[in-house]
């Protein structure tokens, strides 16, 4: 058995905590099953030292809501979003979401933190090729979800077969350490799987070895590069911890011997416990970057729930609990700042950002597709700073 969530169950709040389920029951027997709310989303906190995040999962928030007697306002998906932003807003009959809070909060905080430390890692990158590699982190359940995150954050290209296939783009990835060690074991060279996996793999794929299995990281690149010659693409260096040294001296080592020996073109790809200030590090003397765990388990950005209105004698009432602003509210993009106010209020400055995405539980607007969002996310990293 596989402990795993179906759609099913989450679209019909099997997912929830269980204090809404009995919140569900005390509403009904006051008699205020009919209550409806304004349910604003925003951001109680952002991870130490982040200024900014990226709002994602507002497809799947989409679909857990199609069909239900709410309206739904949100920032289109890919946006950047700072502390305290009103980033999503559910109106309607409270009873029609209560049980799906759990479910809508997982969603948005879990995909805005993978996208936004994939973003930060590809701001860091720049040109540089970022692939996410962080599907072995993940329950397999939710690889999917997170490529899909990382890809629409910034990254370049995913790893996963399903992942890549549902974002409609292709795979990336080299290969494993355990193909030059079958290799070896068996035929008592491993750079034989570098000569058969070219042999095997179509012509589209680049080749792309790796280069630190047995023997130095230098002596491995120059042995590919003259097996392969023009053939060779690229060498990847995964070099474990334990041996890795000052990883830059590598580098630079194995570009020099590729450089001196006439392999200008073979580019060189870094993976292995990267992170912020390894791929700042790196960026300069390397092609690209493979990141996994750093972006598969980022630090998280603490989205909250609270109801902000709420509707009595046909009247919205603003209201919250301490150390909330009460109100259903606008947010507008003055030049690279966000500024709320009142909703209705005359504009600030700038553009509106909460727009309506469902009304009366049907779909008004479509969502972009993830290559059209993972642009508008580029575009807003080239303004500002981490």
């Amino acid at each position: 058995m596989l402990h795993t969530a179906s759609p099913s169950d989450i679209l019909s709040g099997r997912t929830t905590d269980i204090y809404f389920a009995r919140t569900v029951e005390v509403l009904k027997n006051a008699g205020f099953a009919d209550v409806r709310v304004r349910a604003e989303f925003h951001v109680a906190s952002l991870p130490r030292g982040f200024k900014w995040a990226v709002f994602t999962g507002l497809k799947e928030v989409v679909e857990i809501l199609r069909g239900r007697r709410i309206t739904l306002y949100a920032l289109p998906e890919g946006t950047l979003f700072y502390e305290n932003d009103p980033i999503m807003v559910i109106e309607g009959p409270y009873l029609e979401f209560a049980v799906l809070e759990t479910a809508i909060l997982g969603v948005v905080r879990h995909y805005s933190s993978i996208s936004t430390k994939a973003a930060r890692v590809k701001k860091i990158a720049g040109e540089k090729t970022c692939l996410f590699f962080g599907a072995r982190a993940l329950h397999p359940a939710i690889q999917p979800m997170a490529d899909r995150a990382a890809y629409i954050g910034g990254c370049d290209g995913v790893a996963t077969v399903m992942g890549a296939e549902l974002l409609g783009i292709k795979p990336s990835g080299t290969m494993p350490h355990a193909l030059m060690i079958i290799f070896r074991a068996v035929a008592g060279d491993h750079t034989l799987a570098w000569v058969w996996f070219d042999k095997t793999v179509p012509s589209e794929v680049p080749r792309i070895v790796l280069a630190d299995t047995f023997l130095d990281e230098r002596e491995e690149a120059l042995l590919a590069a003259k097996l392969l010659g023009e053939r060779l693409h690229g060498v990847r260096l995964d070099t474990p911890g334990s041996r890795r040294g000052n990883i830059r001296r590598i580098v630079e080592e194995v570009r020099w011997a590729l450089d001196l020996n006439g392999y200008r073109n073979v580019k060189i790809f870094v993976s292995g416990g990267l992170d912020e200030p390894q791929v700042e590090a790196l960026r300069d003397v390397v092609d690209g970057f493979g990141v996994g765990t750093s972006i598969a388990f980022p630090p998280s950005v603490d989205v909250s729930m609270d109801i902000v209105e709420v509707e009595v004698g046909g009247r919205w009432i603003p209201i919250t609990k301490r150390g909330k602003l009460p109100g259903f509210k606008q947010l507008y993009r003055c030049g690279i700042r966000h500024v709320a106010v009142p909703w209705g209020s005359p504009p600030p400055c700038g553009e509106p950002l909460l727009v309506k995405w469902i009304e009366d539980g049907r779909v008004v607007r479509e969502i972009p597709g993830e290559a059209e969002i993972r642009k508008y996310v580029l575009e807003q990293l080239s303004e500002v700073e981490l």
